[in-house]
């Protein structure tokens, strides 16, 4: 008698499924296939269809200055070389300032004044790390913006952390208003929320962001929110089924940075740095993002900036 092979297909959830594959008749062999629901919006090639000038969007960028403190600060051709970056973007979010004595960034303001043509102003965390047991770990955060784009509504502040302590750094939020060409308002208001996380936590640090963005929501009472910074999100710290498994991996989230990207200088192949949205900001979010690999200088940073467009017209 010729054998026969009888295949069925028994779904027993929405992510596994069980193939048997009868191989004789007195042996079934059973395998497990796990099918992987990601849920993270990212931007497609039909948001792209719409293009703009450079000068009809607002380039928000995101950038850990590694270990940005007095030495570095000290050393012209790097400042040099930061100021020329700033000039691409019109706010930057900065993370890394180590400076105890926090006279750093308003020395780079002062640089980046000094270079450019445009008026620039910034938004600067207290020492993040408040918890005790975080003290070793303080640094500063920064939104450095355009007067002409953006005007922020005050001076933002750091998550409140003390219930949870969840945040090794807590996130740093600033809520600005967007400006047209004119410079009048847009009528968009968007909360940046800024984050550098602990490495070694950072896929749990990531899981709390949820909370920084229900607490912001309503601390600011806005619901179009941005993460950016460093959030330390690939290679060994954060695998792809921890990713797609977060409180912001949900589908109301937009991903602008994929998993594969490479935002880091070096011979590293890691997508640390990211950008995550809550919503297509009242449809201003243009759709185009990018690395900006004209930075490889590891004297600079061993990061890349990563940004993306805000429509103003």
């Amino acid at each position: 008698m010729l054998g026969f092979c009888l295949f069925a297909i028994i779904i027993l959830s929405a992510v596994s499924v069980n193939l048997l594959s009868q191989v004789d008749q007195n042996e079934v062999e059973i395998v497990y296939f796990e099918t992987i629901i990601d849920n993270r919006q990212n931007i497609t090639v039909e948001a792209e269809e719409t293009s703009y000038n450079r000068s009809e969007v607002a380039r928000v960028a995101t950038f850990n200055i590694q270990i940005f403190g007095k030495t570095k600060m000290s050393k012209p051709a790097v400042v040099e070389e930061l100021v020329d970056i700033f000039q691409r973007y019109d706010l930057v979010a900065v993370q890394e300032i180590k400076d105890i004595e926090q006279n750093v960034p308003w020395d780079f303001l002062a640089a980046l004044n000094n270079e450019s043509g445009d008026q620039w102003n910034m938004v600067l965390s207290d020492r993040s790390g408040q918890q005790e047991d975080d003290e070793s770990s303080q640094e500063q955060y920064a939104f450095y913006y355009k007067k002409s784009v953006f005007i922020p509504r005050d001076n933002g502040t750091l998550y409140n952390d003390s219930a949870s302590d969840s945040f090794q750094r807590e996130p740093h939020i600033a809520n600005f208003e967007l400006l047209d060409l004119e410079g009048n308002s847009t009528g968009l208001d968007l909360n940046l929320i800024n984050i550098h996380t602990k490495p070694s936590l950072a896929v749990e640090e990531m899981n709390s962001l949820g909370d920084v963005l229900n607490w912001s929501e309503n601390y600011y009472n806005e619901t179009d929110q941005i993460i950016l910074g460093d959030f330390n999100a690939d290679c060994s710290y954060a695998s792809y089924n921890e990713l797609i498994n977060l409180t912001i991996s949900s589908e109301e989230f937009i991903w602008l940075v994929p998993d594969n990207a490479d935002t880091t200088v070096g011979d590293s192949r890691c997508a640390y740095d990211r950008i995550v949205t809550s919503s297509d900001l009242d449809g201003r979010l243009s759709g185009n993002w990018g690395i900006d690999f004209a930075v490889n200088n590891g004297n600079v940073s061993d990061h890349r900036p990563v940004w993306f467009d805000i429509v103003r017209i």
